[in-house]
């Protein structure tokens, strides 16, 4: 398909508009502190990054969200389990009867004096989405650092034991794919039951979902595809495969999120590029009503055609 120059002229001719529907799901960055350092990572995570919600934000956050009808909530980071109220937060979400969703790399799990995370999760009936860029050691080393296909293996066995990712016991377990070469992700269901079949032919290991993910053109990778001279190529690639059918379910249309210092964002991409929510100044959370977050237009940038192509992308994989 020919596009046009920009994601936002695209729409013009297209005469499509993007607004938010409502909000079924708020998504709560705690921080870019990371026990990893990807070279796909749109957060530009890492060891060496101080940007942590404080307990007072987060006191904010369950604030706002007792106020709200949102019974969703969605925690990532950097390594959310490294900021240190993150269990004040799963807990005091979990006492209004929330459903929360971890998002972890499974690493942290086994490093750091965390080895109890598990039975927290359990207790709390935390769903988690984990990373396993590949199911072969050689990629998810290559992709992250050695040992840490060893180390993910060692906390999905840990998360098996006490049961997720195992039918009826209604803990579930995902993992997420993204591609290590410069190219959009596979198709998902068939991805998925690779990944089932080798994960359990070699280690045993279960799951309940598979989610393919393509990766953002924004901060760390956006220097990496530069770096080896591929940046305008997947660019072009992610244009070329603009889907059309993927706007109605864009995962930015039914949630909000929330940034390590309170701010609000349509995605957690744009919190990356600062591209926050405002009305003549930039909303922060517990300053605003749900209601006034419905039916604002959606930022948008050329990092959008990463969620808009093929069979589109989201923070829950595939989206048709």
């Amino acid at each position: 398909m020919n596009v046009m120059k920009t994601f936002s002229d695209n729409l013009k001719r297209l005469s499509i508009s993007i607004g938010r529907k409502g909000v079924d799901t708020l998504q709560i960055n705690v921080g870019k502190l990371c026990n990893q350092s990807c070279v796909h990572c749109h957060v530009d995570a890492g060891p060496d990054r101080h940007e942590i919600m404080t307990r007072n934000t987060i006191d904010s956050v369950v604030s706002f969200v007792k106020k709200s009808s949102i019974k969703t909530i969605d925690i990532t980071g950097g390594a959310p389990e490294l900021n240190p109220h993150f269990k004040h937060l799963v807990s005091s979400l979990r006492s209004i009867d929330c459903h929360i969703i971890v998002r972890s790399n499974l690493t942290v799990i086994v490093e750091n004096n965390k080895k109890r995370l598990p039975q927290f999760y359990k207790d709390n009936e935390v769903e988690l989405i984990c990373s396993l860029p590949c199911y072969l050691e050689e990629n998810v080393d290559k992709i992250r650092a050695n040992g840490v296909y060893r180390k993910s293996i060692e906390a999905l066995k840990m998360l098996n034991d006490i049961g997720y990712g195992k039918n009826g016991a209604n803990l579930m377990l995902h993992l997420v794919y993204n591609p290590a070469s410069v190219s959009l992700p596979p198709l998902q269901k068939k991805l998925e039951q690779q990944y089932k079949h080798e994960l359990f032919k070699r280690f045993g290991i279960v799951f309940n979902n598979l989610y393919v993910l393509a990766n953002l053109p924004i901060n760390r990778y956006e220097r990496y595809l530069k770096k080896i001279g591929k940046y305008e190529y997947y660019l072009e690639l992610l244009k070329g495969n603009f889907n059309t059918e993927i706007i109605e379910h864009l995962m930015c249309r039914t949630q909000v999120s929330v940034g390590w210092d309170g701010r609000l964002y349509d995605c957690d991409f744009n919190q990356m590029l600062n591209l926050y929510l405002k009305n003549g100044k930039p909303y922060i959370i517990g300053e605003v009503a749900l209601q006034e977050l419905i039916g604002a237009d959606i930022q948008v940038g050329e990092h959008c055609y990463g969620c808009t192509a093929g069979n589109g992308s989201s923070c829950g994989g595939s989206l048709i």
